[in-house]
């Protein structure tokens, strides 16, 4: 079975950087975010439309790569997280999670008994179709799983000390689109009321000790995180990526359209 190399990482309080990805579920997508620097791939089921066939391929060319697959699922469901990580997910991202009871269900589905309630499969794609000692297996899988709880409503806002408190989690993220837009303030992310609520977040993620991650559309959205002490950061979506790249060729090109001077070298053909 794989270890998870970036919970190590991430737990001895060093950052992580990756791709958040929405679209461009390719072969080549893990191998290509690996050549770009990134150490994990978070793999989006809750507004993308991804299946989980779609996921399990996609974890399945991680195998092999020093990339992490992480999945977002849909929802607060048994059925999502269990399938996520039954497929080979090293971690999962649950979206607007509101209370610490939620919380305790979330992390009883990612962990075997007696830790949990997670229904065991072997020899399957979790845990790479090989054999070995159930027990040994089980309490591996149970240690590698990276739970990552998202902190997006008001609700959930109210309650992130006792959300954090809970044994198990891993990880608290801010969704900021949503988290802005709960708070009445949307997208307005230098709003006194959206960085309060950030900082409440980031002083439950210190005191408890949990990682701090989010989804980072900009360079300078990543830097602002990072001083703010937030390790796990996520570029992306990754039609973001492509649509803000390709934007800037074709305008750093049309830009200088016509101002093209002939090589001097050239001669006629």
């Amino acid at each position: 079975m794989r270890t998870n190399p970036l919970k190590d990482k991430l737990l001895r309080g060093e950052n992580s950087f990756g791709l958040f990805a929405f679209e461009f579920f390719t072969p080549g997508l893990a191998q290509i975010a690996r050549e770009a620097g990134a150490e994990f791939v978070l793999l989006d089921m809750e507004h993308s439309g991804a299946g989980i066939d779609t996921i399990k391929q996609q974890v399945a060319y991680c195998r092999g790569l020093d990339v992490i697959p992480l999945v977002r699922v849909p929802t607060y469901q048994y059925q999502f997280v269990a399938r996520a990580l039954d497929v080979g997910a090293l971690g999962v991202m649950l979206p607007m999670v509101e209370t610490a009871e939620q919380a305790r269900d979330i992390v009883s589905w990612t962990r075997y008994p007696p830790a949990g309630r997670r229904g065991a499969v072997l020899g399957a794609a979790h845990d790479d179709y090989t054999g070995g000692v159930p027990r040994e297996k089980l309490e591996r899988a149970n240690q590698r799983c990276f739970l990552m709880l998202q902190i997006e409503t008001e609700v959930g806002l109210e309650n992130v000390e006792e959300i954090a408190a809970v044994p198990g989690v891993d990880c608290l993220c801010i969704g900021f689109m949503d988290l802005s837009s709960f708070l009445g303030v949307p997208g307005e992310f230098q709003h006194p009321t959206y960085l309060a609520a950030v900082d409440r977040i980031v002083q439950a993620a210190k005191k408890h000790r949990r990682v701090l991650a989010v989804a980072a559309p900009t360079e300078a959205f990543a830097k602002e995180y990072l001083a703010r002490g937030f390790q796990l950061i996520f570029f992306g979506p990754d039609v973001s990526l492509l649509q803000s790249a390709l934007s800037q060729r074709i305008q750093a090109v049309r830009s200088g359209e016509g101002r093209v001077k002939p090589s001097r070298t050239a001669r006629p053909g």
